[in-house]
């Protein structure tokens, strides 16, 4: 009996445990929904795999986004309503912030995906400020500049391309590198910027074409191109870097021009523009295109609000240009310059690109193209650049010594023929018109010519003028040190003052303190010979008075104004005046003997007077005319 109710007890408590764990069972079933979105997890992370493979194989299948997965269907119908076509792009993995890098031996450039443009370019040989600085010269970086397509679409939207996201794919062709960023609104239509850097050159191939966007852009009127740029300061001189960063251009019949460097709001609209240069002092980005562009408007803004502050910006500048379509697609191709503002370096490019340094018009750029650059390049190819300078100021000075001497003959004649000519002033004292024809008759009796000495000094005046022109523009001579100066292309300080001196500025400069005392020497050894030659005329100012007090002007003037300018300037103008007062010294006593040119002059009054120059000529006629009608209207 016990044995029947144990079996029967156990059978019992077995059902029950069966029971209650069928009932749990059941109870942690998983719903309908956990069923489906388990079953969806499982696809997507098969989709992901297979998509995986294809990439690590390259075979060519749409990206992840932008297949039919659950939710990416509703997101490309939200882009859409803000992008249109161009949603696509914002569907690709490349849509996000990252960059592409290429860079050969001189520069080196940073592409970002989001606006496919260059956020970085960075010159790898120059350094900025010093040379010891141990800071790149940067052109662009931390979003100073940018580069903009206003996008207008045949659903009437206008987008900018800045604002959306390029894919790029970097390739090789040779030793060159070919970046392309394609920003897409389906897998074959796509606006493209093409990127081409070379080995060793500054020089970057820039194409922009579309390629089956003529249903998704409006082709009605071109599209606009916005390139600006905030300018870094790289040099010590905040004024000196300021005042040579402009906007320069080639339009039309290779015209050339530029944007006014002064003030706030500047603007010109040429056409037919061939390159945009927005250059620095010594840097400069160029954008050269194959095609010009018809129109144009650019702007230049000066950011330099006080010049003994330091800063970082110099100017702000902008280029507007109409990219035109061509059946309905952009296609143009062209270049992009990112390097030194340096004469020889741009002229190799052949493209005019050298027309941007300012050697000055006429026939001072003459004078720095073919004299000064090809002389002093000479030069500083074979010893430093100090004495380089030194020994190009005494060819140049020794060449125009010929020239000193006419000058300084002149004046020494004039000396002689003074005594007389102040005989017939007291004259002739009530009659000045008569006064002057006997004057020009004693000059031509004599066989002096009054001209002689302002003819010499015209001829020497264009190639003063021209060293102004080419020391501040001479790229060669940045960062490279001579004695205590540690940068030519600067201003040479050997003291740092604590406080500002209104146009001197808040350091003091040795070299010009130098080339002042030499211009005192040499303008108060000359002054006395030009007064004795220039006797003064009535009606005229007091010359010897005026001459005193340029003695002392001229030397100021050259303190103040050269305290911030180049070493390199002020060192040519000190060797220079203390040259020419060398060969002044040699000329006045041991060249021109004064008692010599007097017997001469009294030998010619003597002779029959030579025959005047058409010149004179002509200005003894009008004299006569005037004589003639001043007697006329007394008889009347």
């Amino acid at each position: 009996m016990e044995e029947k109710k144990f079996d029967l007890n156990s059978i019992i408590g077995f059902v029950l445990i069966f029971g209650i764990l069928i009932w749990i069972m059941y109870q942690n079933q998983p719903s309908d929904k956990e069923i489906a979105a388990e079953k969806a997890k499982k696809e997507l992370v098969a989709k992901q795999e297979a998509q995986a493979k294809a990439d690590k194989t390259k075979t060519a299948v749409l990206p992840v986004a932008a297949t039919a997965v659950p939710g990416d269907t509703l997101q490309l119908a939200k882009l859409q309503k803000t992008l249109g076509g161009f949603a696509y792009s914002a569907t690709l993995p490349s849509a996000k912030e990252s960059f592409t890098t290429i860079e050969n031996e001189k520069i080196k450039l940073k592409i970002a995906n989001k606006g496919g443009y260059i956020v970085e370019a960075t010159l790898k040989e120059f350094k900025k400020f010093s040379a010891n600085s141990g800071q790149l010269v940067e052109l662009i970086k931390d979003n100073n500049s940018n580069l903009n397509i206003q996008l207008l679409t045949t659903d009437n939207r206008t987008l900018n391309s800045k604002d959306l996201y390029f894919e790029p794919t970097l390739t090789k062709i040779g030793a060159d590198q070919i970046l392309t960023m394609r920003l897409k609104a389906g897998a074959n239509e796509f606006l493209e910027y093409k990127y081409i850097l070379k080995p060793n050159d500054y020089l970057v191939g820039f194409d922009i074409r579309s390629q089956g966007l003529n249903k998704v852009l409006n082709a009605a009127k071109p599209l606009d191109l916005v390139w600006d740029l905030k300018t870094y300061r790289n040099e010590k001189s905040v004024a000196y870097d300021n005042r040579f960063t402009e906007v320069k251009y080639e339009y039309g019949d290779e015209k050339f021009s530029s944007v006014s460097n002064h003030g706030q709001g500047k603007e010109e609209t040429p056409e037919k523009l061939k390159y945009i240069a927005f250059k620095q002092h010594f840097f400069s980005s160029i954008l050269l295109t194959d095609k010009p562009f018809e129109t144009s408007k650019l702007q230049s803004d000066d950011l330099v609000k006080d010049e003994k502050i330091d800063t970082v910006f110099t100017k702000q500048f902008k280029a507007t240009v109409p990219l035109a379509f061509s059946n309905g697609e952009i296609d143009y191709k062209m270049s992009w310059y990112f390097g030194p503002s340096d004469y020889k370096v741009l002229k190799s490019y052949d493209k005019n690109f050298e027309k941007i340094i300012p050697l000055g018009w006429g026939i001072f750029g003459w004078i720095n193209k073919w004299i000064f650059i090809p002389l002093f390049g000479f030069l500083s190819s074979y010893i430093a650049y100090g004495i380089a300078i030194i020994i190009f100021t005494i060819i140049i000075k020794l060449a125009m010594s010929p020239i000193t001497y006419k000058s300084f003959l002149s004046q020494a004649k004039m000396k002689v023929l003074r005594p007389d000519i102040t005989e017939l002033g007291e004259k002739y004292k009530k009659d000045p018109m008569k006064k002057q024809q006997e004057t020009m008759k004693l000059y031509n009796k004599a066989g002096v010519n009054p001209m002689a000495g302002c003819i010499p000094a015209l001829i020497q005046l264009p190639f003063m003028y021209a060293s102004f022109q080419f020391f501040p523009s001479a790229f060669e001579l940045r960062q490279k040190s001579f004695l205590w100066a540690d940068d030519l292309s600067s201003f040479d300080s050997v003291v740092k003052l604590p406080f500002h001196i209104p146009l001197y500025g808040d350091h003091i400069s040795l070299f010009p303190i130098l080339a002042a005392v030499a211009i005192f020497f040499y303008m108060k050894m000359t002054s006395g010979d030009q007064q004795m030659a220039a006797p003064q005329q009535e009606g005229m100012p007091d010359m010897a008075k005026m001459m005193k007090i340029m003695i002392y002007v001229s030397p100021l003037m050259m303190l103040i104004f050269f305290n911030s300018y180049g070493a390199g300037l002020s060192l040519y103008n000190f060797i220079s005046n203390l040259i020419t007062i060398g060969i002044m010294f040699v000329i006045k006593n041991y060249i021109v003997d004064s008692n010599k040119i007097h017997a001469q002059i009294q030998e010619n009054k003597l002779k029959e007077p030579k025959k005047q120059s058409k010149f004179q000529q002509r200005l003894q006629d009008v004299m006569e005319q005037q004589e003639a009608a001043k007697a006329q209207n007394k008889k009347k």
